[in-house]
C-alpha cells in the first residue's frame, strides 16, 4: 500500500519517457525550447500535450438538431465576404515580401 502524506498529495507523480531521435531533430527542439526559455523536457512535454489534446478534440462528436445542422451547413456553403475578408485577401503574403 502506498504511503500518503501532504507532500505526496501536492506533487503529481511523474515517470520517465525515453526517446531516441536524430541529432538534427534534437538540435531543432533545443533551439525552439531555448527561444521559449524552456528546457528540452518542458518544451517536448508541452508540445506532446498540445498534440494529444488536439488529436482528441478532433475526434469529438457534437450532436445538434436538424435545424441547427441546416443553419451550420448553410453558413459553410456561403462564400466568405465582408470588409474583414476583403482586407485579409488584399494583405501582402508574408513569404513574398
Amino acid at each position: 500500500m502506498k504511503h500518503f502524506d501532504a507532500v505526496t498529495a501536492s506533487k503529481p507523480e511523474t515517470r520517465a519517457v525515453n526517446l531516441r531521435i536524430r541529432e538534427d531533430v534534437r538540435d531543432l527542439i533545443d533551439r525552439a525550447a531555448s527561444a521559449q526559455s524552456k528546457t528540452r523536457s518542458e518544451f517536448m512535454i508541452d508540445a506532446a500535450r498540445r498534440a494529444a489534446e488536439e488529436s482528441l478534440l478532433d475526434q469529438t462528436l457534437i450532436r445538434v438538431d436538424a435545424d441547427t445542422f441546416a443553419q451550420f451547413t448553410e453558413q459553410l456553403d456561403r462564400p466568405p465576404s465582408g470588409a474583414g475578408y476583403e482586407r485579409l485577401m488584399a494583405a501582402p503574403l508574408p513569404w513574398q515580401k
